[in-house]
């Protein structure tokens, strides 16, 4: 169930953290993962570590030619390219609007949003081609409800999921499948850039009580990621811990 042989993936910001887990999982089920990252010895190191064909790439998400590179890599790889997983994203600086400034706004939608655009246009003609692919997008329960002190970060997500369920709709009779996952507060690195208190509240919000865990994202993806994701498109994901009930 699930199974991944003979196919190609693409993860990005895969050398750490949630990306990591999610290039873990798919290669376990089967995948050639590329593990696609700013921090190229990072990357090679998750890879070697992962084996089963699995490579580094070099990827600053935020430069559109870097994007069409990675993916030309990839192809010229591996030979396909099936599933995308625009998963590197930055929290920001935690700080009310008032105190953001432009450099804070800007880095944050580089990241977050203008890198998932950059890859879904490389990708999306190959995909269209073979009348087949997956595209999982990772945004964030902030993308729906708002996080306070972290504007960038919050408006970013939610162009995630508006990024997804308007590409689901322009392929949905091609066999391409585009899915978000929003999880919650998820335990890793990415929270040293915010203080206690903000990660604090995000917690004290999910019935649960807890934060996620990077694996139990990783599940969803690999099902979005799936040829038994068929017949869902355009969907976001909550993993979330009971936090958003819509």
């Amino acid at each position: 169930m699930f199974e991944l042989s003979g196919q190609t993936a693409l993860v990005t910001g895969a050398a750490a953290g949630i990306g990591e887990a999610i290039a873990q999982r798919l290669t376990e089920a089967g995948a050639r993962v590329a593990v696609a990252d700013i921090d190229l010895a990072a990357a090679e190191a998750t890879a070697k570590r992962m084996g089963r064909g699995a490579f580094a790439v070099e990827l600053d998400v935020t430069r559109a030619e870097q994007a069409t590179a990675a993916v030309a890599k990839v192809m010229a790889t591996a030979g396909s390219l099936e599933i995308l997983v625009n998963n590197a994203g930055l929290a920001g600086r935690a700080a009310p609007i008032w105190e953001q400034t432009d450099a804070d706004w800007h880095r944050v939608m580089n990241i977050n949003i203008h890198g998932p655009f950059y890859l879904c246009r490389a990708v999306l003609p190959l995909m269209r081609t073979k009348r087949y692919g997956r595209i999982v997008n990772i945004a964030s329960i902030a993308g729906k409800e708002g996080n306070p002190n972290m504007v960038a970060y919050s408006a970013s997500k939610a162009a995630i999921i508006g990024l997804t369920k308007s590409i689901a709709k322009e392929v949905a009779t091609e066999g391409i499948c585009i899915n978000a996952v929003a999880p919650a507060v998820v335990r890793t690195r990415i929270l040293d850039q915010l203080t206690e208190a903000q990660v604090e509240y995000m917690i004290q919000k999910i019935p649960m009580r807890r934060t996620a865990d990077a694996d139990e994202v990783a599940a969803v993806v690999h099902f979005l990621a799936s040829r038994d994701c068929s017949f869902v498109t355009g969907q976001c994901y909550d993993v979330s811990g009971g936090r958003a009930t819509y």
